[in-house]
């Protein structure tokens, strides 16, 4: 039976998709860690209060490539390159959607504009994020391997989550609702573009590496495009809307250590 578990299974049992698998997620991880380090650097000073909560959520990503690479490390394998048609971060960035890293290698501080739309991409791409790791966590949460990682990945996800809705609710009561609601459509509609791509060229690599009849591949290809038919005809909403979440100040301290894995 073809279901997202089971190919998740076959990855996970072959040392060279393993390999792949997590070196993108490490590369993804990592990126999003310096993005949000500078992002924290260059707040503006009329969001100053932010700042502490933008570096937490880009030390949570650097620990998750941290775990990453812990992870090919206890199986005694080395990261590799990772295929630039599977590096959604870079892509994204590409298509416009967030901050340009041009922006942030520069010193100049940010404006408020650039805060809401940092906020708004990243509430899309979080949604992403928590929904991936919630789907992992519930297959394989009590994997002897991965599992106590996946759970510490999801759990942080959920926070990251819960801070872009809570924030982005305290600038839309401040006046910044029509343009937020622009930033989150248009970032949507452009991350799931990119998605479907993503997860195109990552299914294509490792349907190499294990080969994988063709009857299997066409079918794992039809089942990604009809997710995104899916986010193209509404689907995407869930990744707009704002709710108060359910835990406040999520952001609000320092980043949990993870020292069986750093």
């Amino acid at each position: 039976m073809l279901s997202a578990r089971n190919v998740f299974q076959e990855i996970l049992d072959n040392d060279e998709s393993y390999q792949l698998f997590c070196s993108i997620a490490a590369s993804g991880e990592t990126q999003g860690g310096w993005e949000n380090g500078r992002i924290a650097a260059l707040v503006p000073p009329e969001q100053q209060a932010l700042a502490p909560k933008i570096a937490r959520h880009g030390a949570d990503e650097d620990k998750h490539g941290r775990i990453f690479l812990a992870l090919l490390r206890k199986r005694g394998l080395q990261p590799v390159a990772v295929p630039p048609e599977t590096d959604y971060t870079a892509i994204l960035e590409r298509q416009g959607i967030g901050l340009p890293h041009a922006k942030l290698r520069a010193e100049t501080p940010l404006t408020e504009r650039d805060i809401v739309t940092y906020l708004a991409h990243s509430r899309v791409t979080e949604q992403r994020a928590s929904d991936q790791m919630d789907m992992l966590t519930k297959h394989f949460g009590e994997h002897p391997e991965v599992g106590r990682a996946i759970k510490m990945i999801c759990h942080d996800e959920a926070n990251h989550l819960a801070y872009c809705h809570e924030e982005l609710l305290r600038l839309a009561a401040a006046g910044h609702g029509r343009t937020i609601q622009a930033v989150l459509r248009e970032s949507a509609l452009a991350e799931i573009v990119v998605y479907r791509d993503v997860s195109l060229a990552v299914m294509g690599h490792m349907g190499r590496i294990l080969r994988w009849p063709k009857a299997k591949s066409a079918s794992l290809t039809a089942g990604i495009r009809a997710m995104y038919g899916y986010e193209r005809l509404g689907g995407w909403r869930r990744m707009v809307g704002l709710r108060p979440p359910g835990r406040l100040d999520a952001l609000g301290g320092p980043a949990d250590p993870a020292p069986e894995f750093a």
